[in-house]
C-alpha cells in the first residue's frame, strides 16, 4: 500500500500563505532595487533569468516564470505536490513584485553597497521560503534530483552548476561584476542558513573520555542536556570503553568544551552540524 503524506496542519498553511510570499517579495527586492540596477545577478535560473533580460529586453518577471516552469513540472512530478505548489506560488509572486518594482530608482548605485544589502535581503528571502516548504529557483529541484542519484551533495551541486551562471555573466556584464556576483552569492547563502537553521544551530558532540559518567553528569547539571551511552573498543587500547553522545545549540558548544575539559583535559571531541532536532528534552536550557 502506498504510504500516505502527512496532511499540513491549519498553522503550516497560514505560515506558507504568508511567509512565502513575504520572502518571494524580498528577493524581487534585492534584485530590482539593488542588484540588476548595478549589474550584480544571482545564481541558478534568476541568473539566467536576468542575462536573458539584459540580452533582449524581456521583462526579468516573464524569464523568471517560463525558464522555472518546466523545473516546476519536474519537481511535482518527483520531489512532491506540496513542494511544487509552493514553489509554484513563491515564483508568481516574486516574478509580479520584479514587474512591479522594474521601474523604481535603486537605492544605490554603490555597488559594495548593492552587494552587501542586496546578499543579505536576498538570502533572507530565499531562506524563508526554504524554511516554509518551497523554493524560489528550479536550480534547486535540479540540485535535490541529482543528489538523490548521486553521493553528491545539493550544495555542491549548486555551487558547481552556479560557476557556469557566473561565467556566463561575465561574458556579458564583465568580469567586475561576475565577481561581484559570487560575493553577493555567498553573503546570500550565509544569510540564508541561519534563517532556515536559525541562530541556535544544532551540534551532535561525540565525547571519548574515561572520565564519561563524570563528564555526563556535569553537562546534565550545568548545560540541562542529557547524554546517551554509546559502546566502543579502543582501536588501540583493545579496552572497553563508553562514549557520550550528545546535542546542543551552537551557543552552548563553547561551554560544553569547557565543561569536559575541566574533567579531563585530554578528553576527545568531535563535533557535526545538524540540520534539524526533534523530540527529547532538546527544548529545555541549561539550569546553571
Amino acid at each position: 500500500m502506498a504510504r500516505k503524506h502527512r496532511k499540513l496542519s491549519p498553522l503550516e498553511i497560514v505560515q506558507r500563505v504568508l511567509l512565502i510570499p513575504l520572502g518571494a517579495v524580498a528577493m524581487a527586492v534585492a534584485l530590482e532595487i539593488f542588484l540588476v540596477p548595478n549589474e550584480v545577478i544571482d545564481g541558478g535560473i534568476t541568473g539566467l533569468s536576468i542575462v536573458a533580460s539584459e540580452l533582449s529586453n524581456v521583462a526579468l518577471g516573464i524569464f523568471i516564470f517560463v525558464l522555472n516552469l518546466p523545473f516546476l513540472m519536474i519537481g511535482y512530478k518527483q520531489i512532491g505536490k506540496t513542494f511544487a505548489l509552493s514553489t509554484l506560488y513563491g515564483i508568481v509572486v516574486m516574478s509580479v513584485t520584479t514587474a512591479l518594482l522594474h521601474h523604481v530608482h535603486p537605492f544605490t548605485e554603490e555597488k559594495i553597497l548593492a552587494v552587501l544589502f542586496g546578499g543579505v535581503i536576498l538570502g533572507f528571502g530565499i531562506g524563508l521560503v526554504l524554511r516554509y516548504g518551497g523554493s524560489l529557483d528550479g536550480l534547486e529541484i535540479v540540485a535535490i534530483l541529482i543528489s538523490k542519484k548521486t553521493r553528491i551533495s545539493v550544495g555542491q551541486i549548486i555551487l558547481f552548476l552556479n560557476v557556469f551562471v557566473f561565467i556566463i555573466a561575465g561574458f556579458v556584464f564583465g568580469w567586475d561584476s561576475a565577481m561581484y556576483s559570487i560575493f553577493t552569492f555567498y553573503i546570500a547563502s550565509k544569510v540564508m542558513d541561519i534563517v532556515v537553521q536559525g541562530l541556535d544551530e544544532s551540534k551532535s558532540v561525540t565525547i571519548i573520555s574515561s572520565e564519561y559518567e563524570e563528564i555526563s553528569e556535569a553537562i546534565m547539571e550545568r548545560l540541562g542536556r542529557s547524554t546517551t551511552y554509546i559502546y566502543a573498543r579502543g582501536g588501540y587500547s583493545r579496552e572497553d570503553t563508553q562514549m557520550l553522545y550528545c546535542v546542543v545549540t551552537r551557543l552552548e558548544l563553547a561551554k560544553l568544551k569547557s565543561v569536559v575539559h575541566e574533567i579531563d583535559q585530554s578528553a576527545f571531541i568531535a563535533v557535526q552540524n545538524v540540520a534539524d532536532v526533534h523530540g527529547g528534552n532538546f527544548e529545555k536550557k541549561a539550569i546553571h
